[in-house]
């Protein structure tokens, strides 16, 4: 990968779509949450691409990594030096919005840790001396609320709920860094299907033990992209100083939960008879299930297919076996 330093932008060029070109000048790349599922995979890629990351932690006792640097979400300081040399910032930091059931107060942090971090980033970023050229800023399909089988393109207007109010806020508080000239991206998450966490994950124990099955109704759709082309997104994004604004992080053709599903089973070669009925998984989940397993997302990621952006893994049952290794 090459870097090109221009007037307002960095670009990280590589030769395949999917960002895994070789060779060039370093960039140096600011991420947080970089012990989390995709930003731990996106470090290691950077790192394997030849370019330097700065890890973003939060609290001081972290600063002894020299490639590890700290601050303080809640007031946005930043440890000395942490924005020194910096062409591009992804920040994925952010609470778990499935780590337990949706209580006022978890509800009440989720907000807070992408809300008010993002915006005190944000401005750290645009009171630097030495801005960074780029800010890739996650966001959620969340965004879209329940919306059945309408396609959703970048375009699309927000749902009603907690989560698309809290991505609402969540992508307006980048505002600082792009009045400052900053290229922003807000990255429209689908459901990442990696082995190693998240939602693929935890389906796999009940789905090898033969008591998978569908949720709900089983018609809604769910946008998903396996962790290797994500990274490979962020890594396009960055290369391309045209994208600014939302982009849908989904392979181009969002399934059915119960084509997920049967797809799950027939990977694995187990039955999916035992059903979990929507009463069921809002007394095992509360509202959270509404949000997360019931909800009806159809996204198209319209701005990188015009950007020519093609996944390596856009079939269901060729991504699940890639990240199961079921060959």
């Amino acid at each position: 990968m090459a870097v090109v330093r221009g007037v307002g932008h960095v670009s990280v060029d590589s030769n395949t779509s999917n960002g895994t070109g070789q060779g060039g000048e370093t960039v140096l790349v600011l991420v947080t949450g970089s012990s989390g599922l995709v930003g731990s995979a996106l470090t290691a890629r950077l790192e394997d691409g030849g370019h330097s990351v700065r890890r973003l932690r939060r609290g001081a006792s972290v600063t002894s990594d020299p490639s590890t640097t700290s601050w303080n979400p809640e007031d946005g300081t930043l440890a000395d030096g942490a924005l020194d040399g910096v062409d591009a910032v992804v920040h994925l930091a952010g609470e778990n919005i499935a780590g337990g059931r949706w209580t006022a107060q978890r509800k009440a942090a989720i907000r807070v840790s992408r809300v008010e971090g993002t915006r005190r980033l944000s401005e750290a970023l645009a009171n630097s001396a030495s801005p960074p050229r780029v800010l890739v800023c996650a966001s959620a399909i969340g965004f879209y609320g329940d919306r059945g089988d309408q396609r959703l393109d970048e375009s699309a207007v927000p749902g009603t709920g907690f989560l698309p109010d809290v991505c609402l806020e969540w992508e307006a508080a980048v505002a600082p860094a792009r009045e400052a000239g900053i290229r922003v991206v807000n990255l429209r998450i689908g459901v990442v299907l990696t082995a190693d966490g998240g939602a693929l994950a935890k389906m796999l124990t009940p789905f090898k033990l033969g008591v998978g099955g569908i949720i709900g109704a089983g018609q809604q759709y769910m946008s998903w992209i396996a962790l290797d082309d994500l990274l490979g997104v962020v890594l396009h994004i960055l290369d391309d100083d045209e994208m600014s604004g939302p982009v849908n992080a989904v392979t181009p053709e969002a399934v059915t939960n119960h084509v997920f599903t049967k797809t799950l089973g027939h990977v694995l070669g187990r039955p999916t008879v035992f059903p979990m009925p929507a009463f069921a998984a809002r007394l095992v989940f509360g509202e959270m299930a509404d949000a997360l397993l019931l909800a009806s997302s159809r996204v198209v990621p319209m701005r990188l297919t015009e950007r020519g952006f093609e996944c390596v893994h856009p079939e269901l049952e060729g991504a699940l076996r890639h990240v199961l290794r079921r060959g």
